[in-house]
């Protein structure tokens, strides 16, 4: 089974590569998806979470504005959270890759936007960053989430530059043009990748 990473910032296009792949039939995980399931169902980490970073449960739920502001400011405890879930992101990761490979799946693609900081792209047979120029992002981002340009542009600025994407992955998917022209791209690169 062949597993590609796909990462990049926001709004570069990522959803709409990873539904490229999902429609020739990849197993897409999700690693937002799989942290969010960890914190709410992962009693060691979330253990874990609470020993290091004290009362962060609301009810009986990792609250995560509280364990946001245990870490924000702070590049030491963010490095300590990182440490801390990607351990049990990559562990679950691996379960639903073993999973995916036992029920005879060709390809799966993992996204995370820390592929490499995490260490998932050690599970990877490719990467691939999907990048488009800033502006673009902006706007894509304020239409999707009806947030301000300046918001919009803080967190674009606070990821890591496409040159960082480009530089570490094996393959980059330029998203400047139209979705369909960007879809085109995504369906000849993902064929020369996956098997069949």
């Amino acid at each position: 089974m062949v597993v590609i990473g796909i990462t990049g910032g926001t709004g570069s296009g990522k959803t709409t590569a990873l539904e490229v792949l999902r429609g020739i039939g990849a197993k897409v995980i999700d690693c937002d998806e799989v942290y969010h399931e960890l914190l709410r169902d992962n009693k060691s980490m979330r253990a874990e979470l609470t020993e290091r970073f004290g009362d962060i449960i609301s009810g009986d739920e990792v609250d995560r504005k509280k364990l946001g502001n245990a870490v924000f400011g702070d590049e030491n405890k963010l490095l300590e959270l990182n440490k801390i879930t990607h351990k049990y992101v990559v562990a679950e990761v691996k379960a639903l890759l073993k999973e995916e490979a036992t029920s005879c799946g060709f390809g799966a693609a993992i996204d995370a936007i820390a592929l490499f900081e995490s260490g998932l792209a050690d599970l990877c047979d490719y990467t691939v960053a999907v990048c488009a120029p800033k502006e673009t992002r902006i706007e894509r981002i304020m239409a999707r989430e009806g947030i301000s340009r300046e918001y919009a542009s803080a967190r674009i600025n606070a990821q890591k530059s496409d040159d960082w994407f480009r530089s570490r992955c094996d393959y980059t998917l330029d998203n400047s043009g139209e979705e369909e022209a960007f879809k085109e791209k995504c369906i000849e690169l993902f064929s020369e990748l996956l098997p069949g």
